[in-house]
């Protein structure tokens, strides 16, 4: 006879997105970890057939409203490489810079107040603001300055449109690039603070080691584009990643699956794949504050991964000031010229959760005759899952909430987005063992909202 024991939470706070994890434990075994996605597609990739080549960056942009820029630089890289059109050293630079704005004020955010309350015992960044009102407020700061620098060089901090095929629709003002400073250095310092502040968490002793995977560029830590490499070996082109990685569709999931062919097997792409990969990359205020933490490469335990953001904060404030300060005048031209043609293009790039993949094919009208786009949370959910896994046996003895707050913790280290991730959790744990089998009631936590069921 079997026992069962269901666990629900009617919401995953502090991520983005909907989902759900079912359990199935079979005389102490776990069997089945399904970390369920129900939100429904939302087919951009076929939106974006027969669509003009300037309009595929303002429309991927409306993927995420958390890493717009993500979606847009990767796409005009694409679309670029199709075209032929090599963007100039100035523009190149100037894109970096946009892309840390977008990276400071993403992993400000994640780790301020999304992913602290986790290691200092808050149900959410609000109540943690009553005792650490400095913490949040310096969070707060952070993720305005990247916001501030989206607004310079982007037009605007959500959505931005002045990212062009080509390069961008209008160049800033060399001054407004360069007003960035102050702001920038005191971030460079804060950063480097919080490093110092989060290496010192405590964290639950957790070990699984994945294939990790990134981008890795010749010069500087990889953001606007690279080679993909691996932690077992693998060194591609950007255009050969459809030989060598595929989705999948699972039964449980609204949301494909990516693995690493031939076997489809499982690997983790974002801040604890960079780093690892690419810790000499680092610029110096950066590698300093890695060296100061402790932090043990390659990193092996998720719940470091909060420390790795921290140095990825680091670093992309020390990007952002470098190319700030050598502002001295508008770039010419801004935009490179471009004629429609029937080719196809790959492109990747380092969205603050993981590498991004966009692939476009051109038609001989010079419409996008397909897309494909491989979002970071894809490319993360199976790791997710063997994470579970992994930590299921060590949880299952607790009560339902405290089970459940351990997986949602799981969850949030990689700071998932599966509208682009989850925003609703539901851990069903299946036990089948001597005793007759009863559904003993999950218990909401307090402070849980009710959700709409799976």
């Amino acid at each position: 006879m079997g026992e069962t024991r269901t666990i629900s939470v009617k919401m995953l706070t502090r991520v983005e997105g909907e989902g759900a994890l079912r359990v199935r434990v079979v005389d102490g075994r776990v069997e089945i970890a399904a970390f369920d996605i129900y939100e429904p597609p939302r087919f951009f990739e076929r939106l974006l057939r027969g669509r003009a080549v300037h309009e595929v960056p303002d429309i991927t942009s409306r993927i995420c409203g958390i890493c717009p820029v993500a979606y847009q630089l990767t796409a005009a890289g694409a679309l670029e490489a199709a075209l032929g059109v090599a963007v100039t050293p100035a523009i190149d630079a100037l894109r970096r810079l946009l892309y840390c704005g977008e990276w400071i004020q993403s992993h400000a955010l994640h780790l301020h107040l999304l992913h602290a309350p986790d290691f200092l015992g808050y149900e959410s960044g609000f109540t943690m603001a009553v005792d650490h009102p400095e913490l949040v407020e310096r969070g707060m700061r952070m993720k305005g300055i990247g916001a501030r620098i989206m607004e310079v060089v982007g037009g605007r901090a959500v959505h931005p449109i002045n990212i062009a095929v080509g390069g961008f629709h209008r160049a800033p003002a060399a001054a407004a690039v360069r007003a960035l400073v102050p702001d920038l250095e005191w971030g460079l310092g804060a950063a480097a603070a919080v490093v110092r502040e989060v290496a010192r968490f405590d964290v639950p002793d957790f070990t699984v080691e994945h294939e990790l995977v990134s981008l890795r560029a010749d010069s500087g830590y990889p953001i606007t584009g690279g080679r993909i490499v691996s932690s077992r070996g693998l060194d591609i082109d950007v255009a050969a990643y459809p030989d060598h990685f595929a989705e999948r569709q699972v039964p449980h999931s609204t949301a494909l699956y990516s693995g690493i062919l031939p076997d489809h097997r499982p690997y983790l792409t974002g801040a604890i794949a960079r780093l690892s990969l690419n810790a000499d990359r680092l610029p110096e205020p950066a590698r300093r504050a890695l060296d100061a933490s402790g932090l043990e490469l390659p990193v092996t335990n998720s719940f470091r991964s909060i420390v790795a953001r921290a140095v990825e904060l680091v670093a992309a404030f020390a990007a952002a000031l470098e190319i700030a300060r050598g502002a001295a005048a508008e770039i010419t031209p801004c935009r490179l010229p471009f004629t429609p043609r029937a080719g196809a293009g790959s492109h990747a790039t380092e969205a603050p959760r993981g590498l991004l993949f966009h692939r476009y094919v051109i038609g001989d009208d010079g419409l996008v005759a397909a897309a494909t786009i491989v979002p970071p949370t894809a490319q993360n959910q199976a790791a997710i899952e063997a994470e579970l896994r992994g930590i299921l046996p060590k949880v299952l003895a607790l009560d339902d909430a405290a089970a459940t707050l351990e997986c949602e913790r799981v969850i949030r280290n990689h700071d998932p987005c599966i509208s682009c991730a989850t925003h609703f959790l539901r851990l069903a744990v299946e036990r089948h063992g001597l005793a007759g089998p009863h559904d003993v009631a999950g218990q909401t936590p307090p402070g849980a909202h009710e959700g709409r069921p799976s």
